[in-house]
């Protein structure tokens, strides 16, 4: 009987034995890592992306440039037979011969380009005329000179225009009068195809801050006692822009951070 029970006592002792190793190994601690565990990123649709990157704009195509004038009137005169007779997207500007000329039209081949100068030259609404290639514009020499180089070009462009009767003929106050004309226009010229009113234009471009802003970009404003924007220059540096302020006014530089044109500001955006 002893011998059972001794039996038994020692196969207990084994069976606990036993669960103690087991136990030992399973519950072994282990140190920290030396790593903060990954931290899992929420999915896009959750994340807030209030300032997203827009698409870049349109680069200008072959355009037919006409036109010699000494008399911004003549030039205007031009582009809206142009634009209201036959549905071309036309602008005026000052050339370096200091000259007014007229460019429309934005065509995807050169000989299109040629085909509608020499048909609008058949019907005598213009004479001589030149065909701008894509390659001719600031924007098509930027990988190769510097995004600096194409914001000196917009600047330059824009200062050209200074003094010279403020024509364009925007539609409506909220169409921003004739201020988004000259924004277009100089854009165009260097071979970005902006919008034509300052609220598209706004919306086209990318978000800049105050603190940020580069030559070239464009400043935004809203009229007195209103929320959306309506008026629109080009930063030029040093806290100045250039812009067509009011019907019958020249165009001319203005601070940015005066009175009037701070309680004003809706804000900046890039295009480039």
């Amino acid at each position: 009987m002893r011998k059972y029970r001794l039996i038994i006592c020692l196969g207990l002792i084994l069976v606990l034995l036993a669960s103690c190793s087991h136990s030992r190994r399973t519950s072994r601690w282990v140190p920290p890592s030396k790593y903060p565990p990954v931290r899992q990123m929420p999915s896009s649709e959750s994340v807030s992306q209030p300032f997203r990157q827009k698409p870049a704009l349109e680069l200008m195509g072959y355009t037919i440039q006409a036109g010699a004038f000494r008399k911004v009137e003549n030039a205007v005169r031009l582009t809206e037979r142009l634009k209201i007779n036959h549905g071309l997207d036309a602008t005026y500007f000052l050339a370096s011969d200091k000259l007014f000329k007229v460019r429309f039209g934005n065509f995807t081949t050169k000989e299109l380009a040629k085909q509608r100068a020499q048909s609008l030259k058949e019907a005598k609404i213009i004479e001589d005329f030149y065909i701008v290639r894509p390659e001719d514009y600031s924007v098509s020499k930027q990988k190769q000179l510097g995004s600096d180089y194409l914001r000196e070009s917009l600047v330059k462009t824009a200062k050209d225009f200074l003094g010279v009767p403020y024509l364009w003929g925007g539609v409506s106050p909220d169409d921003g009068f004739d201020c988004s004309g000259l924004t277009m226009t100089v854009y165009q010229l260097n071979g970005l195809n902006l919008p034509r009113n300052s609220r598209k234009q706004f919306d086209a471009g990318d978000f800049v801050n105050k603190n940020d802003l580069q030559k070239g970009d464009l400043v935004f404003f809203a009229a007195k006692g209103n929320n959306h924007v309506s008026h629109v220059g080009i930063y030029i540096g040093d806290d100045k822009f250039i812009h067509a302020s009011s019907e019958g006014k020249k165009i001319r530089i203005d601070n940015l951070s005066s009175d009037y044109f701070t309680n004003q500001y809706m804000g900046a955006r890039t295009y480039l």
